[in-house]
């Protein structure tokens, strides 16, 4: 699939980003490239394989999952967010 400047205009909208005019176009060569490996892998045959198959022999490490408290990282994201207000995005309704 080649990502052309209608599909760019597209994403730019649904996700709500807005991509600079002059990094449009190599935007869109990343994007194809990405898509390109990803239909490669779609060739793999993977009949004999289980939905669990796994590299790491006892399965994938665990880590101890403990809480952090970092109110920065969520102002530093609704600093950058198009719309926010009281700790929340602000988003078109689109069912009415």
């Amino acid at each position: 699939m080649i990502i052309d400047s209608t599909v760019l205009t597209k994403l730019e909208k649904l996700s709500m980003l807005k991509i600079d005019d002059d990094k449009k176009e190599e935007l869109a060569s990343q994007l194809t490239e990405i898509l390109s490996y990803v239909e490669n892998l779609s060739e793999l045959n993977t009949d004999g394989l289980s939905p669990s198959f796994s590299t790491l022999e006892g399965g994938t490490p665990l880590r101890e999952d403990t809480p952090k408290s970092q109110p920065e990282i969520a102002q530093n994201i609704f600093l950058h967010a198009p719309n926010s207000e009281n700790d929340f995005f602000i988003v078109p309704k689109i069912i009415e």
